[in-house]
């Protein structure tokens, strides 16, 4: 017997997938339809060939993405936090109240005392000169009221200052003295009125100018003058001075003289510190300012002194006078030059001594100290070559 082979072909749903028989025109479990013919394979190529091309996966593990979350809240937070205004009261809405100025009292500024200036001597340069007939060094010295020894050392001539007839000259000018800074020395009348003692009184009812005199044993003209009275009349209220150094000599023991205040140190004038002298000045006449009138037994004590003798030579006399001729007979004799020194100081006197000669004190400062040049010869001009 045989077998007929039994038909076992079959096909795929293309829905599901279940095989079913070759003949199926349905697929019994998703219900497809197989007499629909299906779709050419060309179109399906087409359909493949239009088909976008798939982005490119990038896969991270687990940690990767959390650490990559991580990194990036940071960052967000960095930008937050530095964006942020960190003045909190930008944020505020409440209306704060403005504070009102309390006005401060403005102080006026002290005012700045300006420096005294101090002048200073300006040296100007020499100016020439001719030598005309007849002229010496003393001379020209005199003229143009300078020292020989700054001729001689402008010019560098010999220590005899020899000259001529023509002679060019190179004569510096004189040193300007600069003066003293401004004190309060006060004149002799208002040292006199400062240094008396006084009372003050205010004038009462029933007082007269006599009767206050009386009072005080002061005269009514000493009154009047110190006060600057012009009459004798007084007011009730008005206050005096009564100077008591004007006071009458009481009987009894001889009081004690007031004595005046010193005087202010005299200005020494002429001749000009280091001005040189030959037997060619006849004179040698020393000059000095007044401190002020000299009252009785008072004068100016003039000290001349040759410092460079071998044994010091010094001369002391008194004079109410503003000048002084040295003595011939202090002048040296020789040739050599010597330098003479002097000064003035006010003295008053205080008695005398077993021998009739005045005993003087000083009674003011003592002036500055000078000094001349002499030399006991002639200086006789260079004839002209």
């Amino acid at each position: 017997m045989t077998l007929e082979p039994s038909s076992n072909k079959t096909k795929v749903c293309p829905t599901c997938g279940t095989r079913l028989s070759e003949n199926a025109a349905r697929c019994l479990v998703c219900g497809a339809d197989f007499s629909t013919p299906p779709a050419p394979k060309v179109v399906k190529k087409a359909e493949k060939s239009v088909q976008a091309n798939r982005m490119p996966e990038i896969r991270l593990s687990l940690p990767a993405a959390v650490g990559l979350l991580a990194i990036v809240i940071l960052i967000a937070a960095a930008i937050t936090f530095f964006a942020v205004p960190k003045d909190e009261a930008a944020f505020s809405n409440v209306d704060t109240p403005t504070p009102t100025e309390t006005p401060t009292a403005t102080i006026p500024p002290t005012a700045t005392q300006l420096p005294t200036d101090i002048p200073t001597a300006t040296l100007q340069p020499p100016f020439d000169y001719t030598v005309g007939p007849g002229e010496t060094c003393s001379l020209i010295a005199f003229n143009f009221n300078v020292s020989i020894p700054s001729i001689i050392i402008a010019n560098n001539l010999p220590s005899t200052c020899p000259l001529y007839l023509g002679q060019p000259l190179k004569i510096p000018y004189p040193t300007p003295t600069v003066p003293p800074p401004a004190t309060n020395t006060p004149l002799p009348v208002d040292a006199t009125k400062q240094a008396c003692e006084t009372v003050p009184i205010t004038v009462q009812e029933g007082d007269t100018l006599s009767t206050i005199a009386l009072n005080y044993a002061v005269s009514s003209d000493a009154i009047k003058a110190f006060n600057g009275l012009t009459t004798d009349n007084v007011f009730i209220g008005s206050p005096l001075l009564i100077p008591l150094c004007f006071r009458a000599a009481t009987p009894g023991p001889t009081p004690t003289a007031t004595i005046p205040p010193p005087y202010p140190a005299p200005n020494l004038l002429l001749p000009a510190d280091g001005a040189a002298f030959t037997l060619a000045n006849d004179v040698v006449t020393l000059q000095w300012a007044s401190v002020g009138a000299l009252r009785d037994g008072e004068a100016y004590q003039i000290t001349v002194e040759d410092v460079t003798a071998s044994q010091t030579r010094r001369i002391t006399d008194y004079v109410t006078d503003t000048k002084y001729i040295v003595a011939t007979s202090f002048r040296p004799k020789d040739n050599v030059a010597h330098v003479l020194r002097w000064w003035v100081t006010p003295v008053r006197q205080a008695g005398v001594d077993d021998q009739g000669q005045p005993i003087w004190f000083a009674s003011g400062a003592v002036s500055d100290k000078r000094v001349f040049t002499w030399v006991g010869v002639a200086v006789q001009g260079t004839p002209n070559p």
